[in-house]
C-alpha cells in the first residue's frame, strides 16, 4: 500500500493552534508554530484572531504569555455546532489530557 501525500488536514490551524495550547498552556509562539508547521506571524494572527473571539485567553507571567482555553461554547460552523470546543479538545487529547482547560464559557 502507497502513502499518498495531501496538503490538506480535516482540521484547521485554528484548531492545532487550540490543540497545541490546550497540550501546553506555556508554549512559546515559536514552538506552536513549529508543531503547526506555519510561521511565527501566522502563529500570532491565528492567536491573536482566537483572542479577539474570546476563545484563548492570555496573561503576561513575566517575559512569557500564558494561555487559557475557554472552551465551552459550540463549535462556531453550524455544521459543528452541536459539538463544543471541550468535546473536540477532549478527542483530540485523549481523556487523559482533558484537564489542561477550561470548560467554562466565555460569558461570565
Amino acid at each position: 500500500m502507497s502513502t499518498i501525500e495531501t496538503d490538506w488536514t480535516f482540521l484547521s490551524s485554528y484548531a492545532h493552534v487550540l490543540i497545541c495550547l490546550a497540550e501546553n498552556p506555556n508554549a512559546r509562539l515559536r514552538e506552536v508554530a513549529e508543531r503547526i508547521g506555519v510561521t511565527e506571524r501566522t502563529a500570532t494572527r491565528l492567536i491573536a484572531r482566537l483572542d479577539e473571539a474570546g476563545i484563548v485567553q492570555r496573561t503576561r507571567h513575566g517575559r512569557r504569555n500564558c494561555y487559557r482555553i475557554v472552551a465551552g461554547e459550540p463549535l462556531r460552523h453550524p455544521i459543528e455546532a452541536r459539538c463544543t470546543l471541550d468535546q473536540l479538545l477532549r478527542t483530540a487529547l485523549g481523556a487523559d489530557n482533558a484537564q489542561v482547560f477550561t470548560s467554562e464559557t466565555g460569558d461570565g
